[in-house]
């Protein structure tokens, strides 16, 4: 018994090793950048797989020498990926002073799953925790029609039904200025662009975003999405814009993207030196990652941010309380970390390789449309009468 449980130790800790290399890989594709993923996962099993092996291996040659310490390499490149999402790393966000009338902004960011008819938990879940913002990802027209409800209260709203999993819709207490939907590199992939007015009339960008994820059902490399991120992120820094940027990534907050586009955009992430916020898979306790995210300004400190509880998606809602401090700005641009040469050059190459990736599959997209169209034409349509 104990020889099947050492060897599977080993076998985990191949796993774990081969895992931490294959990531290394500079390719797109979706079986490589996969294991961006579950490193929280891999951390746990490369820990309990390093103290399984030291307890059971009985003779100490040097293969076994060797196993260990790549394994205890593989561990620390796992940590060293997801440790600043703990307390033990500095908060890269301050947290909100007391303030008379603070200007502040509550956003709530719900991927809420287009089969999912529990329409009536987001409205309750809205009414209750009442947010300033409200971002729904994969809403079609019965998620449209479902949050005619909430209207009397969200007066600015930008409305994207599609059946594709890419909906989008944005209601909003605070005003919207000049809102715009754009299609940033795939024909039915959107993104809203607009600039929102606080309370105390200062203006500032939002940025909405759901990109496709890289996987073997949807997207075959991830390049679409990096370059999706990376256009916006470049945009905000270049145009000196204060900005919030929200939405479902399929991306995690520790992939080599979504750091470059921190460097890039210099937005701070409000869940660095306190907690995971892990919002998929609703259903699968110990397979969730954080793929839903809000990225800001450093003018901006942190109220609260919490996952709220499922409305039968899968994925959690965010609720997240931002409050404008202009003289926080000096002291938190320090925690932004700046871009290299190296990263501008990248970002440039990524977003080149994501238009022409970005043509493909809007053509891709096209043909299949047209496919299932004809289809749903050919079964709509009756035979003809015999005369």
């Amino acid at each position: 018994m104990l020889d099947i449980l050492h060897t599977t130790f080993q076998i985990l800790a191949g796993l774990i090793i081969f895992a931490s290399a294959w990531g290394l890989l500079p390719l797109d594709n979706w079986w490589v950048r996969g294991v961006d993923f579950p490193r929280i996962q891999f951390l746990v099993i490369g820990v309990v797989s390093l103290i399984g092996l030291l307890l059971l291996t009985p003779d100490w040659q040097w293969p076994e020498i060797a196993l260990i310490i790549a394994l205890v390499l593989a561990i620390g490149f796992q940590l060293r990926m997801v440790l600043p999402y703990t307390r033990l790393w500095k908060q890269e966000v301050l947290l909100a002073k007391a303030m008379d009338n603070p200007v502040q902004v509550k956003l709530m960011v719900s991927n809420v799953l287009t089969p999912n008819n529990n329409t009536q938990a987001l409205v309750d879940l809205v009414s209750q925790k009442q947010p300033d913002i409200l971002i729904t990802l994969e809403s079609d027209k019965k998620w449209e029609r479902a949050l005619e409800a909430i209207e009397p209260e969200y007066p600015y709203t930008v409305k994207v039904p599609l059946d594709n999993l890419y909906g989008m819709h944005l209601y909003s207490k605070l005003e919207l200025i000049d809102p715009e939907v754009k299609y940033l590199l795939i024909d039915d992939i959107p993104s809203i662009h607009t600039q929102v007015r606080l309370s105390n009339d200062e203006v500032i960008w939002l940025y909405c975003l759901h990109p496709m994820p890289p996987s073997p059902t949807e997207a075959d490399k991830s390049t679409t999405r990096d370059a999706e991120l990376l256009i916006v992120g470049r945009h905000i820094k270049a145009n000196d814009q204060t900005a919030i940027l929200a939405g479902d990534l399929n991306d995690v907050a520790w992939s080599k993207t979504t750091l470059m586009f921190q460097r890039i955009s210099g937005l701070l992430d409000p869940r660095i030196g306190r907690f995971f916020i892990n919002t998929f898979h609703v259903n699968y306790p110990f397979l969730r990652w954080a793929l839903d995210h809000i990225f800001h300004s450093p003018c901006f400190t942190l109220v609260n941010i919490e996952r709220l509880p499922s409305i039968g998606s899968d994925h959690f809602p965010v609720l997240t309380t931002l409050q404008y401090e202009h003289c926080a700005q000096v002291e938190q641009e320090q925690n932004a970390t700046s871009a290299t040469l190296k990263d501008k050059q990248e970002t440039a190459e990524k977003i080149e390789e994501g238009k022409k990736e970005g043509v493909r599959l809007s053509e891709e997209h096209a043909e299949q449309q047209n496919e299932d169209n004809t289809e749903a034409e050919m079964t709509t349509t009756p035979p003809p009468q015999r005369p």
